[in-house]
Order: C-alpha cells, then structure tokens, then sequence
C-alpha cells in the first residue's frame, strides 16, 4: 500500500453564471451591481459573467442580483454551467482562493497586535475593550469563512491566532499563554494513523508531512480531502485544516505544533520551523534570511506538481537538504 493516499475529487465542478447587461442610467447601479456580487464572494469571468459554485444558496444570491437588475432596466439570466474549454475549473476556484487569502492575511494582520498585547498582564478595561476587538475581529473572519467556498489558504493562521487571543482572555488563563499548553502527545500515540489534511498542500502541511513520515512514523500513510465537509475515521488524525487535532495554536504553524506536541529536540527541526512559521504566516517573527529563497522553490514546485503525492515528495526533498545543511551548520 503506497504510503500516500491521495483522494482528490475528479468530478468536475458545477458552476452557476450570472449574464447580465446593465443600461447606461443610472450611473451609480454599476457600482451597486459590483458590490452586491463581492458580497456574496461571485468571481468575475468575463466582464458581465460571474460565477459561483452551483449551490441553493449560490442561486438564491444571484437571484436577488438578477432581481435588482431587472427592476433597473437591465438584463440577466442565470445558468449553470460545466467549463469544457478556456477557463479550468482549477483555475477559476484559483480566483475565488486568492481574494479569500488576501482577506485572511488581512485579518490577521489587524489580529497579531491583540494577540501581542495580551503577552503582558492587562488591567479591567484593557480587557473588556479586547473583548470588543475581538468580537469583531470574530465576526469579520466569519463573513470571510462564508464565501471561502475552496479553503483558501490563511484560515488556519487566523483561527489560530483569534482563539489564542480566546484562551488569553479567560480568567483562569490569563497567566498562561498558548506556549504554556500541555505537549501533548506522546510519540507512540502518533504511529500507525492515517493522517488527514486539505487538498492543495504547500509548505506548512508538506513539511508536516515530511516530519512525520521523517521522524515519527516512517509508515504514515496520508489522505487528501476536500477543506470542507470532511468527517474523521476512526484512527485518523488531521492536521492544518479545521477543527484539525494538530493545526494552528495562537502564532504557531502547525509544523511547529506537530514539533511541540511530539517532543522532538533538535535544533535543526527548529531552524526549519523558523522557516516554515516565517513563509506561512508572513509575519517575519524570526526573521529568516533564507525565506525568499526557499519559499521560491516552494513555489517553483507548487507549480510544477499539482497532485499532492507529489508536492509531499518533491517538498520532502528541498526539507531534507535543509535538515543535513542545519546538522552540519548547528544553528
């Protein structure tokens, strides 16, 4: 049995397009039109053609679109569609991932100064005004988790972070940070599973990968699924994705959560977490010299392999020369 198991879905996407034709009067309904479809996440595909998944909800939204056009003096017709030729489904759900990463990012960048003032002790008040913050920091990432129909790269990272800020806010907590929680895991329980993440991996779930395979189960077996929907086998772990057994924890990646929790000391692993924590969650907290360079063969592979197994293998190559490099070097 082939030590990755890769299950990705073939079957090609449905689509729901909304055509439509605005009349030259008035000016402002252009810019009404725009905003109600990126409220409701449709990507453009030509300049009077947009697209969501084909789902009730999706056909409800564009219906009131096409409601409000029509009322307007335009035209519009709903269809669902399979792409044949031009656009790829790929690189459609592409589009849709990279305004959704670009919100992720943002949102974590409006997070990790919360996070940083609560590393020191707070008054009363500083606390229920980072309730507040909070709270609306929470509402903002629900509106994005929404219209993230793909799984877009950076929910991990501020989910992470948000429920750090949570747990630092808890009385009894207050006093210990995400650093401070139990490792859990001792290394026997982590042999033998299966082990789960999203479909589409890049550096933080590859060199997850690598590690585990590398230093804890040279067995494991890995499965690639959907970013949704997706309910756990018995003697499965996921890892990098959500509500994950080993995923993002305050301003941790989770290669370093994986390293954590299995009590693996070597400062070689440490140094490629660095790494990995520096291009995943872009914030330059270690400030890495060789990110630019790795993360551009990260990318360059990326490119070059779009089946899992294969990034896993090629990713697992560039972590290797890595590790002997920092072996050697100590630091």
């Amino acid at each position: 049995m082939s030590k990755l198991d890769n299950r990705s879905v073939t079957a090609p996407q449905r689509w729901l397009l909304l055509l439509h034709q605005l009349p030259a009067k008035p000016s402002y309904l252009r810019v009404k039109v725009w905003r109600r479809l990126q409220g409701i996440g449709a990507a453009p595909l030509k300049n009077a053609v947009y697209a969501l998944p084909a789902s009730e909800q999706a056909q409800e939204d564009f219906e009131w679109v096409l409601k409000e056009i029509t009322e307007a003096g335009g035209e519009a017709l709903i269809c669902e569609a399979r792409l044949i030729d031009g656009l790829t489904d790929d690189e459609v759900k592409r589009q849709f991932n990279a305004v959704r990463e670009l919100a992720y990012e943002n949102l974590a960048k409006e997070t990790r100064p919360l996070a940083k003032s609560l590393r020191k002790k707070i008054t009363n008040e500083q606390r229920v005004d980072a309730k507040a913050r909070l709270a609306r920091l929470k509402s903002r990432q629900a509106e994005i988790v929404t219209l993230d129909f793909f799984g877009a790269v950076g929910r991990e990272a501020v989910d992470g972070l948000l429920a750090g800020i949570e747990d630092s806010l808890k009385e009894e907590t207050l006093e210990h940070s995400a650093e401070d929680r139990p490792k859990a895991t001792g290394m026997e329980d982590l042999k033998g599973r299966v082990w789960v993440t999203r479909q589409g991996v890049f550096i933080d779930r590859i060199a997850c990968a690598w590690l585990v395979r590398r230093f804890i189960d040279p067995a494991a077996r890995f499965k690639f699924v959907p970013p949704k929907g997706y309910v756990p086998e018995k003697g499965e772990l996921r890892f990098d994705m959500f509500e994950a057994e080993f995923t993002h924890e305050g301003d941790r990646c989770s290669f370093e959560v994986i390293l954590a929790r299995s009590g693996l000391q070597d400062r070689a692993l440490q140094a490629i977490a660095e790494i990995v924590h520096d291009i995943d969650l872009k914030d330059e907290k270690f400030g890495r010299t060789e990110c630019a360079g790795i993360r551009t063969l990260f990318a360059g592979m990326a490119l070059a392999h779009s089946d899992d197994e294969a990034r896993i293998e090629a990713g697992s190559a560039i972590l290797e020369n890595l590790y002997a490099y920092f072996r050697k070097k100590r630091g």
